[in-house]
């Protein structure tokens, strides 16, 4: 069988950093991932991806690697390579992989020998995420054959301002960064879930090699509001009241997470004071927080005969002359 270099399998040189390590994993995550390619080989490459992954994108694994080859994991276990594992050698950088095969001495396939060793079966992989994604899981024995589980995935989710104070369930759409696989999904949102929190759908993520599948993990953003502005758990809002409101004092309507509200404004109310209502904000786990409601008056654009006529009157019958500007 062929031999498997994991540095040749992710198409980066031996000193690749770890950017272009996770850069190239998304990128052949995306194009092999068995929800997405047609090729026949797909599954068996993106399972050669995930392997070469799992091992390069952690530096201690990866220096095991370099040194001690497929006994890696024995040699970051116990110290040093197994019992009988004579004569390996790091391969130079300019070395062939045929001269690497070479040094166990014999054409075996490195990934059977990786396989028979530690018993691990197929690839599995992080997802690079975001820098948050979670490790595979771990492998396991089933009947004396290997069982490797499923890895975690990481993905965004848009909420509405109502809907994440609200929680409930919810239908979403998501797309997996590290595969382009787009899916819709049905999910409990918690109630007051913040941006930047994740929501967890367990047996979501890729599935494993007769193990269990891994999980989702979904990144909340909350989608701008048109009317409010969110502030730790306080909410801001505007609220418009005529100059007779304003003036002589009564009541508005004003806008809530939960509905509309009647709330009083003050005689002699100007734009730019505040209405505070406590407990109306957003969710924060020992209640809520308070919505500020700025007034702001508005006069009409057009008059009626009428109201021109009394707006008149008004003008030559008021004293009220309004403050000077300030600097």
């Amino acid at each position: 069988m062929e031999f498997i270099d994991y540095y040749s399998v992710l198409g980066v040189a031996r000193g690749a950093t770890a950017d272009e390590i996770d850069s190239a994993y998304r990128k052949l995550a995306r194009q092999f991932h068995p929800d997405v390619s047609k090729a026949k080989n797909a599954e068996e490459k993106f399972k050669q991806v995930g392997e070469a992954y799992e091992v390069l994108k952690d530096p201690a694994k990866r220096a095991q690697y370099d040194q001690y080859g497929a006994a890696w994991k024995d040699a970051q276990e116990h110290g040093a390579p197994p019992p009988g594992f004579d004569g390996f050698r790091s391969r130079p950088r300019s070395a062939q992989p045929s001269d690497f095969a070479a040094e166990f001495g014999g054409g075996g396939d490195f990934s059977d020998f990786f396989q028979q060793l530690f018993g691990m079966g197929g690839g599995t992989a992080q997802s690079p995420f975001g820098g948050g994604g979670r490790g595979s899981r771990q492998t396991r024995r089933g009947g004396g054959r290997a069982a490797t589980a499923g890895f975690d995935h990481e993905a965004r989710i848009s909420l509405s301002l109502e809907d994440a104070a609200h929680g409930g369930r919810r239908e979403v759409t998501i797309r997996e960064p590290e595969t382009g696989v787009t899916r819709k999904l049905a999910l409990q949102v918690p109630r007051g879930v913040r941006a930047g929190q994740r929501i967890r759908l367990a047996g979501q993520g890729t599935a494993g090699q007769g193990g269990a599948p891994g999980d989702l993990y979904l990144q909340v953003e909350i989608a701008p509001h048109p009317l409010f502005r969110l502030e730790g758990a306080d909410l801001h809002t505007v609220l418009p009241v005529a100059p007779w409101t304003a003036t002589l004092g009564g009541t508005a309507l004003l806008r809530t997470l939960d509905g509309n509200v009647k709330v009083k404004v003050p005689a002699g109310t100007s734009s730019g004071r505040r209405i505070r209502l406590a407990g109306r904000g957003f969710p924060n786990g020992h209640g809520a927080g308070d919505l500020y409601a700025e007034i702001r008056v508005h006069v009409p654009e057009q008059l009626t005969p009428e109201e021109q006529e009394l707006f008149e009157k008004l003008a030559a019958a008021s004293v009220f002359v309004p403050p000077p500007q300030h600097a």
